[in-house]
């Protein structure tokens, strides 16, 4: 088992491996039809699985068809990733996509809806003396 100083370290070099084989690596279409970002990348205690989270940008239809095409060279980027990081195995790679972002726009929506409909008069708070 990894110290945890160890599998962050881990998980820092891949997430940056990863990030640059998006950049220049990758050639599948699928995976250009969507911007895609590395956000996290998670690695198991005895680093043997590596969950790599990634916010992709667009409609809807290319963010399914993006990350399809990533669940398709998932192989490469294991492969790759065997030659660039020196690890005695080179872990399981799944990608997953991260809707954080999305969530969050969305409650900060929904926030400034529910102020935006409260009455003026409802922002004065009423005195102890009931009035």
């Amino acid at each position: 088992m990894a110290d945890s100083r160890r599998v962050a370290r881990v998980a820092a070099l891949i997430k940056r491996e990863v990030s640059q084989m998006l950049l220049s690596g990758i050639k599948d279409d699928r995976v250009g039809a969507g911007m895609v970002s590395v956000t996290d990348v998670n690695v198991s205690g005895d680093l043997q699985h590596v969950k790599i989270f990634v916010s992709i940008y667009g409609t809807e239809a290319a963010r399914a068809e993006t990350l399809e095409g990533l669940k398709a060279v998932t192989g490469y980027v294991r492969s790759e990733l065997g030659q660039r990081v020196r690890l005695r195995r080179t872990p399981e790679v799944i990608f997953k996509e991260d809707i954080s972002f999305e969530r969050g726009t969305r409650v900060l929506t929904l926030l400034n809806q529910l102020s935006a409909d409260r009455p003026a008069d409802a922002d004065a708070v009423p005195d102890a003396e009931g009035g």
